[in-house]
């Protein structure tokens, strides 16, 4: 068995730890999960900018989740190895596709900029509780699937969970 290692700055050198560690948002020495949460949102304002993906184009967000999720399997499996743990706290590129799977439900375009920052606001929210609290059938793939794919779905399983809740909310304001 693999001893569990610490996350240092140094790993960020290598550009798949960086990523899993999401530009090294993943080092923070407590709760680095919601660290790396709130260090999706710029990326998400820039992509959600330029890629429409809204309910009515949802080929788009398959697009993306899929550029997202499988070179992150890739890149928290690789990461786990160096640390010794699958799903080590310092594998935050999760937290980001989970953020963005959660953020499918907003329409980004047609939000003023104080809409949008509630909106944003509320799904790092819901999605935080739900990364946290882990419901049915994510809790079981993070205490049975133990490697990069793992390490990755558990958090587009909340991302959904998210969504939804999301979506309801918005459609319970009139968005």
């Amino acid at each position: 068995m693999t001893a569990v290692k610490k996350a240092t700055a140094k790993m960020l050198l290598n550009p798949v730890h960086a990523i899993s560690m999401w530009l090294g948002s993943g080092l923070s020495p407590f709760a680095s999960g919601t660290v790396g949460t709130l260090a999706a949102i710029p990326l998400y304002i820039v992509v959600a900018h330029y890629v429409d993906w809204s309910v009515s184009q949802p080929e788009n967000f398959l697009i993306l989740i899929a550029i997202l999720f499988i070179p992150g399997c890739v890149c928290a499996h690789y990461t786990g190895k160096a640390l010794g743990v699958a799903d080590h706290g310092a594998i935050v590129w999760d937290e980001v596709v989970g953020f963005f799977v959660t953020m499918f439900a907003v329409p980004y375009a047609s939000l003023s900029v104080f809409e949008l920052a509630i909106w944003i606001t509320a799904g790092f929210f819901i999605f935080r509780f739900f990364d946290i609290f882990k419901p049915w059938p994510a809790s079981w793939v993070d205490k049975n699937v133990k490697n990069g794919f793992g390490v990755m779905f558990d958090d587009v399983i909340a991302g959904v969970f998210a969504a939804v809740v999301l979506y309801f909310g918005m459609m319970f304001f009139g968005v």
